[in-house]
């Protein structure tokens, strides 16, 4: 009866010794796992590498206001509190305003999972203001993106806050008796952090991928 009962008692001990290292095993694949899903924070070389060019100390902006898709005022303030990613094109650009505004929504779907999605905002500014009113400009970003938000206003101010973000662009005619045009324009991307300064920008050739890799470690930097 003592030896049966030793012997139940030493399988028993096994199974629990088993069932404990295969806890523990467990454990210790489910910590690596969530380490390798994690984004880590890149070096400034690795984010130059991936084409963000971030600033060691971001730069101020002037107060502006222009208008938004809804023919609501838009300026400073409507820029805290959230991380934006503003791109600078026009409603007629043919290709790389469709273009970027395609990857702007590659990109927030990639963020979706994440914790940084709802923090994240998505701005188009026109540079063609006589012929992008609002609701132009809503019709043409909301195609894209119902979430996404465009703005435009006087010509002037649009001027220097393009100027103010290092966005170059000047009107081209393709017609001279019809007056038609276009805008040549930067293809860069600019990123405001949630105190409203120009903290970077991307730069093209861009890559949705690359761009969401080192906006996480970007915000993993600045929880």
């Amino acid at each position: 009866m003592s030896t049966e009962f030793t012997h139940q008692d030493r399988k028993s001990g096994i199974r629990n010794t088993v069932i404990v290292l295969v806890c523990i095993v467990l454990v210790l694949l489910g910590l690596f796992v969530n380490r390798v899903l994690q984004p880590r924070i890149l070096s400034t070389k690795e984010m130059v590498n991936n084409g963000a060019i971030m600033f060691s100390t971001p730069r101020e902006i002037s107060p502006f206001e222009l208008i938004d898709k809804n023919g609501q005022p838009f300026g400073k303030p409507q820029l805290l509190g959230k991380w934006t990613f503003v791109f600078f094109g026009f409603t007629h650009c043919p290709d790389i305003c469709p273009i970027t505004l395609s990857l702007f929504n590659s990109l927030a779907s990639s963020l979706e999972d994440s914790e940084f999605f709802d923090s994240t905002a998505f701005l188009f500014v026109t540079l063609d203001p006589a012929r992008d009113d609002a609701a132009t400009i809503k019709k043409y970003i909301e195609h894209f993106n119902p979430e996404f938000n465009g703005i435009g206003g006087d010509f002037i101010t649009t001027h220097r806050f393009a100027r103010e973000l290092n966005v170059a662009f000047q009107k081209v005619v393709t017609d001279v008796e019809s007056g038609d045009y276009s805008v040549d324009h930067s293809g860069n991307v600019v990123l405001i952090n949630p105190q409203g300064h120009y903290h970077g920008f991307y730069k093209p050739p861009l890559d949705q991928n690359k761009m969401a890799l080192t906006y996480k470690s970007l915000r993993m930097q600045h929880k």
